[in-house]
């Protein structure tokens, strides 16, 4: 692994988590890709790259990528190291395990991960919490986690921690501090659909 070389991390691997690596992939804002399966897939790094390249609403990556009858863009397989090189992107893919704080992301320098699975939402929870906790992504080497889904406090009587935050691009944003904040939510799908169609509302008044 390139030790030079900027890493996301993706916890997950549905659609969301799909589609936050073909986001990447195209953005190429990292130049490489740490994806945290949790389990053996498949029979080899072929199998996930079959999932990889096609999905069932958007279609094939490459024309995601480079619109109708684009070539192919996954170029390289690679089993024994189990990783992918898609469209000049190196991906690894981490099969071993489920909970957030035994994800080695110290040593894959993966300083920013995007949590995908919808499991790990309590920001209040311990990164030792038996069932696993978003927390855990810090204990293992992460700075900065970013879940992919509203968070939900299990135990009322906790309060939200100070540095968790919950944010709409482009509606509080601004309530992010870097300084602080290292659990960042960015809401739910319909919260942030409807969020856009009530500000400016909101605004009038």
């Amino acid at each position: 692994m390139n030790t030079s070389s900027s890493r996301l991390g993706i916890n997950g691997m549905g659609r969301i988590g799909k589609l936050t690596l073909w986001h990447h992939i195209a953005r190429k804002h990292f130049d490489e890709l740490v994806v945290n399966l949790g389990r053996p897939v498949g029979k080899s790094i072929a199998d996930i790259a079959h999932y990889v390249e096609r999905d069932s609403t958007y279609g094939f990556l490459a024309d995601y990528l480079y619109g109708h009858g684009a070539r192919p863009v996954i170029q390289e397989i690679d089993n024994a190291n189990q990783s992918l090189v898609i469209d000049g992107i190196r991906v690894w893919f981490l099969l071993e395990n489920r909970n957030p704080q035994a994800i080695d992301w110290k040593s894959r320098q993966v300083k920013l991960v995007v949590d995908t699975t919808g499991q790990f939402i309590d920001p209040t929870l311990p990164a030792d919490h038996p069932k696993g906790s978003v927390r855990g992504h810090l204990e293992a080497g992460a700075e900065k986690v970013v879940v992919s889904a509203p968070f939900k406090i299990k135990d009322q009587r906790q309060e939200m921690p100070e540095d968790a935050v919950t944010t709409v691009m482009g509606i509080n944003d601004h309530d992010y501090d870097p300084r602080r904040h290292r659990i960042v939510s960015n809401a739910s799908c319909t919260t942030t659909c409807l969020a856009h169609m009530m500000k400016p509302l909101i605004n009038i008044f």
